[in-house]
């Protein structure tokens, strides 16, 4: 008896312990200078936990599919895949951090703005918005998209320590599940929490484009200084 529940009690802790750190793991900083890249144009708790809630939908994907299939070769990420996925994400966070000093700079007095089209209806509303139809849900594709590269750059690690930790590719797998699980709700959450203030300045469009620019800059620094050292071990 004993040796059944010796296995399930290490699963369900494990399991526990990898919700708990994948919400602490939607702190870290080039996940909150993605996002806020993203949700700075918005205007609502609402909508920015679903845009955090997207990002962390991706991320999951990108653990689980990568890190399952390495989990079940029993083979760890190559060190220079890692580093080449590590440099997407610097690429992202730069690319991010110019989108939004660029709408900045661009922005009218109505706000932030985008097109788009269901079927042969297009209309314009606010938000960076550009979403794709599931049945019938909606996906934010940009976030979805910056949670996909985010999850594949942090999936060699991950996969690493739940090897060298977790006794069998059952245990290893939910774990991965669940720590994205966990990212996801702590994304949605801060992300829900970091669209109430942009929800109460509402119209102050000089204030909103401020925060674009400043965030822009600030991914855009981050996501220097983290491919710089990239490049000399990637062209090494």
């Amino acid at each position: 008896m004993a040796a059944r529940i010796m296995p399930f009690f290490e699963i369900a802790t494990g399991s526990t312990l990898g919700a708990l750190l994948g919400m602490r793991h939607a702190l870290e900083p080039d996940h909150l200078a993605a996002v806020s890249t993203l949700i700075s144009d918005e205007r609502g708790s609402f909508r920015g936990a679903f845009l955090g809630l997207c990002w962390g939908l991706g991320h999951t994907f990108a653990l689980v599919v990568v890190g399952g299939v390495l989990i079940l070769l029993r083979a760890e990420m190559p060190p220079r895949v890692a580093d080449l996925f590590e440099f997407g994400v610097a690429m992202m966070l730069i690319a991010l951090g110019l989108r939004a000093i660029s709408r900045a700079a661009r922005q009218g007095v109505a706000g932030p703005s985008a097109l788009h089209q269901h079927g042969p209806v297009v209309h314009r509303h606010p938000g960076i918005a550009p979403h794709v139809h599931v049945g019938h849900f909606t996906l934010a594709r940009r976030p979805l998209l910056v949670g996909v590269v985010h999850g594949l750059a942090g999936s060699g690690a991950l996969t690493a320590l739940v090897l060298a930790t977790l006794p069998s590719a059952a245990a290893r797998i939910t774990y991965m599940t669940l720590f994205g699980l966990g990212s996801t709700l702590g994304m949605a959450a801060l992300s829900g929490l970091l669209g109430w203030p942009l929800a109460r300045i509402g119209g102050e469009t000089r204030t909103l484009r401020t925060i674009s620019l400043v965030v822009g800059c600030v991914s855009t620094v981050l996501g220097v200084f983290w491919g710089v050292p990239l490049v000399g071990r990637l062209i090494g």
